[in-house]
């Protein structure tokens, strides 16, 4: 039995992480589940957004899975999600993106999966006012080193190779930030060399932006900065159905997170309206990481299956007619 801490959330974090819970417990996950606190509701309850216990509950049992936080105005936290990646060194944002049954979109063969360097880059705040008095002009630091350059991107290599992926497309902008993504792409360029069976290649940046909306069937693992990925992350989800229908996990070399990337949503919050799915493929990315692969294929299927069936179960933003409750029910009837 996998001790695993589970953070419902904010908003509607708590009823999908509920749906989530009934059906891996269904699906036979061997799973014991850690409570914790943390965003809006830990905050109003507690005295803080990311309380101690919590802390330490992930350090000691290392898996988490997380529903959407809401981070308190006021509290001094910029994002608990961040705060959690840089206490942790979740250096690798990984977030799938494929085609599914039954959504809406002009993309059919979509099935890429995107590697983004978390702890560096512009995302590290290093800002400052020039004219402290006028604050009229404004300056930001990007850091990229070699080490975070190289695990990340050795990161995408590996998973490339377990998970029989073909190639890897490293993304940059070295024509004109040549020292920092410069430095990635010399080091992409370093560690390809050591997987031969991989295929590799590196685009700019803008214009992956524009082969992703044209031909995204042809990208198979991405690997980018931290700024760049945080875009076409997202961009990869809106081709696919939005961020409601992709999972995400922050991995590092100790602790490892499975979120929903979505807001949390309070003004849908407890009417039954919101879609578990992104939440439930994240829990799917930790049961592989427990190596509970068996009871993760079977759930995907019944998702699959249940997607066909959209309109009678599914929720409304996918184009369905029915609630949390029924699409949970109806995967669990299709396990």
């Amino acid at each position: 039995m996998q001790k695993v801490v589970r953070i419902a959330g904010d908003g509607i974090g708590i009823e999908i992480t509920e749906a989530v819970s009934a059906i891996l417990e269904q699906a036979g996950a061997q799973i014991e589940w850690i409570d914790a606190r943390a965003g809006l509701g830990a905050y109003e309850e507690l005295g803080s957004p990311l309380p101690d216990e919590t802390v330490a509950a992930i350090r000691e049992y290392k898996v988490l899975l997380k529903g959407p936080l809401t981070t308190p105005v006021g509290t001094g936290f910029r994002s608990v999600n961040v705060a959690l990646r840089q206490h942790f060194d979740l250096y690798a944002n990984i977030r799938p993106a494929r085609t599914l049954p039954s959504i809406d979109s002009p993309f059919k063969q979509v099935d890429m999966v995107i590697f983004r360097e978390n702890t560096q880059g512009l995302y590290i705040g290093k800002e400052h006012w020039v004219d402290e008095d006028k604050k009229t002009h404004a300056e930001s630091i990007a850091v990229v080193t070699e080490q975070a350059s190289e695990r990340i991107i050795r990161a995408a290599f590996e998973y490339a190779v377990t998970h029989d992926r073909q190639k890897v497309s490293l993304v940059h902008k070295a024509n004109i930030l040549k020292f920092t993504t410069g430095l990635f792409l010399e080091v992409g360029k370093r560690v390809a060399k050591e997987y031969g069976s991989i295929e590799f290649e590196d685009l700019i940046v803008d214009n992956m932006a524009m082969q992703m909306v044209m031909r995204p069937e042809r990208f198979d693992v991405v690997v980018t900065t931290n700024l760049f990925g945080d875009i076409l992350s997202d961009l990869a989800s809106g081709l696919v159905g939005g961020l409601g229908v992709t999972g995400a996990a922050n991995m590092g070399d100790e602790q490892a997170m499975f979120e929903a990337v979505h807001g949390s949503a309070p003004d849908i919050a407890g009417q039954g309206k919101a879609n578990p799915m992104a939440l439930l493929f994240s829990s799917l990315m930790l049961l592989e990481h427990i190596g509970q692969n068996k009871v993760a294929n079977n759930i995907s299927k019944a998702i699959y299956k249940t997607l066909v069936e959209k309109k009678v179960y599914c929720t409304p933003d996918i184009g369905g007619k029915g609630t949390t409750q029924t699409f949970t029910q109806a995967v669990i009837d299709n396990l």
